[in-house]
């Protein structure tokens, strides 16, 4: 993965925070040491859903039913996602595998997802996130 401060690394970072369809997120880190804790609040970030995963070609059924569980696979979106906070800064964040991420894609609704997977790759980390359907209600 470019180093936070590397130029490829800011430009994939600008493209996300800087992308018309960019929505506002938060993300939050279960504490691994206590799992009833509260989450830490990592803090803000925008991003970009780029679709509904699409499993690798040479998967095999036993390996697509591994990585989805007992979880139907339309709940399993690609995105980008980038902190808001500067690069370097004591506040920076890279969102990780365990992570959950806060959207409110309109009306006061707020959309939780949960990191299950993360790819590295030329224009920066593309998440694979399980949308957690049960209602906040």
């Amino acid at each position: 993965m470019p180093q936070p401060d590397s130029q490829q690394h800011l430009a994939a970072r600008l493209a996300i925070l800087d992308h018309p369809d960019a929505q506002d997120c938060t993300v939050y880190r279960p504490d691994e040491q206590d799992p009833d804790a509260e989450e830490l609040d990592l803090g803000d970030a925008k991003i970009v859903f780029t679709g509904v995963f699409q499993p690798p070609a040479d998967w095999d059924a036993e390996q697509r039913s591994e990585f989805y569980g007992d979880s139907a696979p339309e709940l399993f979106m690609t995105a980008a996602l980038e902190c808001e906070a500067k690069p370097l800064s004591a506040v920076y964040f890279t969102a990780e595998i365990g992570d959950y991420v806060a959207t409110m894609p309109g009306l006061g609704e707020v959309v939780m997802f949960y990191v299950h997977d993360c790819l590295d790759g030329e224009n920066g980390r593309t998440y694979v996130l399980q949308r957690d359907d049960e209602s906040l209600d």
